[in-house]
């Protein structure tokens, strides 16, 4: 086993006691709806150990008094990135794409004829979801060029959204894309580096949202289609259900909630019609002719 590291990190690691740890695991819960557990404990510490060196703060205490004053947005903000997981790829999941293509949009359609439909990736993490979204459309849908479409991609990581709406990736996030896909869409931006076209980042809005406000859904209207992937993983019991449920409301009426593999709302909520197509299996809003 290696030792810790030397220094004022581990000092200040060493530092924050249950209390501390309670305080703040309540207090970022509050404000995210993500909860850490006893087993978090050491990635937790490790992380505000260093934010807590970086930024010159005595400790613990002194750390999180000036992290509650007025005026510091940006220093949460850091824990955020630090906290959740924003690493993705293109075409990820790409069965529920194939689903959207072949049996939701055309059902949605054909219900709604001539109808904008709304496309809600959240959390959208640095883009991924939502430009996949884009391309897979454009090659397997030829209805997109007669159906007006609005897709809205929201995150609470300010970085993810900036680096989402500059739209540069690397080979790592792009290895699942066909090489017909990559040539047609993307422009080399360096070694290792491509970036999306104009056209397609203009085709998705970005927007900060936090998912553990309702009021803050809410404020992004009614959607036909909403994806939240692996996000749900991450909270409680009660953040599911919350979350959730702000989903089911901003749902229209026959709307549809894609999840990711290792989520299920059999845990969470009975408000969902379980609509099992041959690609996957999606949650529908009840209420209009299906």
């Amino acid at each position: 086993m290696s030792r810790p590291p030397a220094g004022g990190a581990a000092r200040s690691q060493a530092a924050i006691s249950q209390a501390e740890f309670d305080r703040f695991r309540d207090y970022f819960y509050r404000r995210t709806g993500i909860s850490f557990d006893a087993s978090k404990r050491y990635y937790v510490d490790k992380r505000l150990a260093e934010r807590i060196e970086k930024t010159g703060a005595g400790g613990f205490a002194d750390y999180f008094a000036s992290l509650r004053e007025p005026g510091r947005a940006e220093e949460f903000e850091r824990l955020v990135q630090l906290f959740t997981i924003n690493e993705t790829y293109f075409y990820r999941e790409a069965h529920q794409f194939e689903c959207l293509a072949t049996q939701l949009l055309p059902e949605l359609t054909a219900r709604r004829p001539g109808e904008k439909l709304r496309i809600w990736s959240m959390p959208c993490a640095t883009g991924e979801e939502p430009y996949s979204i884009v391309l897979y459309l454009l090659e397997n849908w030829p209805q997109l060029a007669s159906v007006d479409i609005e897709i809205l991609a929201c995150d609470i990581d300010t970085a993810a959204l900036e680096a989402a709406r500059a739209g540069r990736f690397g080979e790592r996030a792009l290895h699942r894309l066909p090489p017909a896909v990559l040539g047609r869409y993307f422009t080399p931006a360096g070694p290792d580096q491509f970036q999306l076209i104009p056209a397609i980042r203009q085709a998705v809005r970005f927007q900060q949202v936090n998912a553990s406000s309702p009021e803050e859904l809410r404020r992004c209207g009614a959607f036909d289609v909403i994806f939240c992937r692996n996000m749900l993983i991450y909270f409680d019991e009660d953040s599911r259900r919350r979350t959730v449920e702000a989903f089911y409301e901003s749902l229209r009426e026959g709307g549809f909630l894609c999840l990711g593999h290792a989520e299920t709302m059999s845990r969470i909520s009975s408000l969902f019609h379980v609509r099992a197509f041959p690609q996957a299996v999606i949650y529908q809003k009840p209420g209009a002719t299906q």
